[in-house]
């Protein structure tokens, strides 16, 4: 028996396969959680209205919640929110503006490490991460090819400047009261 490590790579045709909800990170499978809790649907819910909203007068840009976005042929992720500035196919596959995911105890690690340098690689300008059981969200910004933490934000407005749009970002709106 050999002591040589074995790993599997899929690709988007694997993935197109696939039943259930899953992502495909760099060739590595992971399945998305059963249905989220209400607090995470809650949050995220509040930050797609606001976002979509916000955009009404933005001709160029769109917020989307929960999609498919086809980043290479070993990746494709789900955010929780997004900003795209494109009008999109069926499945996204240019990278979108802003993304914002709201973490849990099972996907946090991947929303701080893996998809973190995927979306910083990929060149996606804003990365938001969001903490709903600490009322708290991290929002980074690419600077010359690498994300930029512009601070914490729990009940202060943010703005958010793509294609020619500006997206004031209130994020005291998003909490559970």
């Amino acid at each position: 028996m050999s002591n040589l490590a074995y790993k599997e790579n899929y690709t988007v045709d694997d993935y197109n396969q696939w039943e259930g909800d899953w992502e495909l990170i760099y060739g590595d499978a992971y399945a998305l959680a059963p249905s989220p809790d209400f607090g995470h649907q809650f949050v995220s819910g509040k930050i797609y209205r606001q976002l979509d909203e916000k955009l009404d007068d933005c001709s160029k840009c769109h917020a989307v919640i929960e999609m498919d976005w086809q980043v290479s042929e070993d990746s494709v992720v789900r955010p929780d929110s997004m900003v795209i500035c494109y009008e999109p196919d069926e499945r996204l596959t240019k990278k979108p503006e802003i993304i914002f995911e709201v973490t849990s105890k099972t996907t946090v690690k991947r929303d701080e490490i893996l998809k973190f340098d995927l979306y910083q690689q990929e060149g996606v300008k804003y990365y938001i991460l969001v903490y709903p059981e600490l009322k708290k969200a991290k929002v980074y910004q690419l600077v010359d090819y690498v994300y930029r933490k512009m601070g914490d934000f729990s009940d202060e407005v943010y703005t958010f400047e793509v294609d020619g749009c500006t997206i004031d970002f209130d994020f005291n709106f998003i909490w559970r009261k």
